[in-house]
């Protein structure tokens, strides 16, 4: 689950990590009333930034300065409201303009293969990591923090020295250890400071001073650890969830989107993959990665075929049910409904096997459907049905 930036902040605040203040207004009074209380805390400027979960929102005019309330209320309302890589603006961060020195690139995030956390570094901040990694891959510095002991000291000032960063090192070593900590706290998948930056502040005698702050921030959450924290369900952005994810997601299923054409219906995520792969080998690609669960009944199967066929570019469906928990009859009278509502045409190839595999041959005869007696034979059939155009709209 990706959250917005200000939430995001929020996050990195609660383990002590350096964010400069900020509001949100969701109306351009509302942003001319946060714009005022921080000039008059003595910035010259504000920064309004798009609350978007996307890249790219300075290119698109989303990010941008104001020197005055007026001007603030002006720049909110026109941000308001932009379309922004097709999401619609609802709400700004307002924060004092930073008078930035040097900016860098820092963040955290789950190394599945390793099996710890990946701390990835970068002298070069505030531009896409992925296009420093493409021209400069030797720009970008890399270390390991152990999932149960954290990111020890040596490490960090290791980070510290490797990314230039040795005349903040206590900083730096604060802010790489948070971020280790913000993952394990929050269960999050990536936590993001683009950019780190250097910034020049005055201080309580009136000289300038040098802080490290992170001016950005950006985390996903993994959505598996949710019920471990049910305060974070409150971050959720619905108005930029797909539409296809929150029906999954309300329905209690797994569901991925893909790009081929042939939809499938599993319960189980390794029988799920498994039927992908053969989905392949038979000439095929799979259009979704979609898991039922044990016990489905038959509101939920004819969910899961809502799924499926509102994509427009699947022109067969593969339903594989191997029946313990879930009783094969009871997914047969879901894609007896399922179909009775369908408001395309496209072919179906069932293989049930399992508890009630009997009732549920009856019942699938019954209504004509496509049966096959293995996976190999249900994945040729379905793929050629694909290849054979019969699920065009009729």
């Amino acid at each position: 689950m990706k959250i917005q930036e200000a939430d995001a902040k929020a996050l990195l605040l609660a383990q002590g990590l350096p964010v400069p203040g900020w509001a949100v207004a969701r109306t351009a009074p509302e942003a001319r009333t946060a714009a005022e209380t921080i000039l008059a805390g003595g910035a010259e400027r504000v920064v309004i930034k798009a609350q978007v979960l996307v890249g790219g929102r300075g290119k698109a005019g989303g990010v941008r300065l104001a020197g005055s309330a007026d001007e603030a209320e002006a720049v909110a309302g026109a941000i308001l409201g932009m379309d922004i890589k097709g999401i619609t603006v609802r709400k700004v961060l307002v924060a004092a303009a930073a008078d930035i020195v040097k900016e860098y690139y820092l963040s955290a995030v789950l190394d599945r293969a390793a099996r710890q956390i990946l701390l990835m570094g970068s002298s070069e901040g505030g531009v896409e990591i992925e296009q420093v990694a493409a021209e400069r891959p030797d720009a970008i510095v890399t270390i390991h923090a152990h999932p149960h002991l954290g990111l020890q000291d040596w490490q960090a000032r290791d980070l510290a020295f490797r990314m230039g960063l040795g005349r903040h090192l206590k900083a730096t070593v604060g802010i790489a250890r948070g971020l280790v900590r913000t993952m394990l706290a929050f269960d999050a998948d990536l936590v993001e400071i683009n950019p780190l930056a250097i910034v020049r502040e005055t201080g309580a005698d009136g000289a300038a001073i040098e802080r490290l702050v992170c001016l950005d921030a950006k985390v996903t959450l993994d959505d598996s650890a949710l019920p471990r924290h049910p305060e974070l369900e409150t971050l959720r952005d619905p108005d930029e969830e797909d539409p296809a994810d929150a029906e999954a997601r309300l329905a209690g299923i797994s569901y991925i989107h893909l790009d081929g054409t042939i939809g499938c219906m599993v319960n189980g995520a390794g029988l799920a993959m498994t039927t992908m792969d053969l989905v392949k080998r038979a000439g095929g690609e799979p259009a979704n990665f979609l898991d039922i669960g044990g016990g489905a009944k038959a509101d939920k199967v004819a969910a899961a075929m809502r799924l499926i066929l509102a994509d427009p570019k699947v022109d067969a469906i593969l339903v594989n049910i191997f029946g313990g928990i879930t009783r094969g009859d009871e997914v047969a009278h879901g894609l007896i409904e399922a179909r009775a509502q369908q408001v395309r045409d496209v072919p179906m190839v069932v293989r049930i096997v399992g508890t009630n595999a009997a009732e549920a041959a009856e019942l699938l005869e019954a209504a004509r459907f496509e049966t096959a007696a293995s996976l190999d034979e249900a994945a040729a059939k379905a793929v050629a049905a694909s290849a054979g155009g019969a699920g065009a709209p009729r």
